[in-house]
């Protein structure tokens, strides 16, 4: 899985990235998203197209709108076209990132098909549980961007299971993740650390761990990105 969005300016490397790997298109699930400067029914549509361009892979398999940043009227229009744009076969599957339970309402209430996905900040310190709590009772999947807490694993509990289970922190979180039933999104740019990521399918988690992350949860104060959950 690759994600990427407009606002990172990498989606034509990404593809470039893609075809010097030799792995077949099918075999890599790409994501990108629409920033909210980009907002709005033609724009949308449009900034869908050139993303597509912009990869030269075909399609994508899924496209997010970035934030609800913008408004419920700008909102609604830029998902139209996603949903449009998923008609035309521009995009497999579409969703949102950073939507509350109250935005994706919005969806519903204007007769529009339900996200696939909700990418949202998860981790131990920030575990939204209205938002999750939300998309799983709607059958909307969720993915969780920030799952190593931007690299701020420096915690006993997060140390102390590493050492339980012969893993790294980095593991313990992606496991802990994996576990609370979200995809986890980390992101590294050391090739070394990206294998080790992936590592995570030879290990659990038991009660006790599960429970003492549980624990961890700050709410709101826990998150170490934007998190614009609450946008009016």
């Amino acid at each position: 899985m690759i994600d990427t969005a407009r606002y990172y300016m990498n989606e034509a490397q990404v593809g470039a990235g893609v075809r010097r790997s030799g792995i077949p298109r099918e075999k890599i699930f790409i994501t990108s998203k629409i920033y909210h400067h980009d907002f709005g029914y033609a724009r949308g549509y449009e900034c869908v197209q050139e993303s597509v361009v912009q990869l030269d892979l075909g399609y994508y398999d899924l496209y997010l709108i970035h934030s609800p940043v913008s408004g419920k009227k700008k909102r609604i229009e830029t998902y139209r076209a996603l949903v449009e744009a998923k008609k035309d076969g521009l995009v497999k599957k579409i969703g949102v990132s950073n939507y509350s339970g109250k935005h994706i309402d919005e969806i519903i209430d204007a007769g529009l098909e339900l996200p696939d996905v909700n990418q949202i900040e998860l981790h131990p310190f920030c575990q939204q549980r209205p938002i999750v709590e939300y998309c799983r009772a709607k059958g909307i999947a969720v993915q969780a961007y920030s799952p190593l807490v931007t690299g701020q694993m420096d915690h006993d509990v997060f140390r102390r299971l590493a050492k339980k289970h012969d893993k790294d922190e980095a593991q313990i979180l992606i496991r802990w993740s994996l576990q609370k039933g979200y995809i986890p999104l980390p992101k590294s740019s050391h090739p070394e650390r990206i294998r080790s990521n992936a590592q995570v399918f030879n290990f659990e988690l038991d009660k006790d761990d599960m429970d003492a992350l549980d624990a961890l949860d700050e709410g709101e104060e826990g998150a170490v990105t934007w998190n614009p959950v609450n946008e009016p």
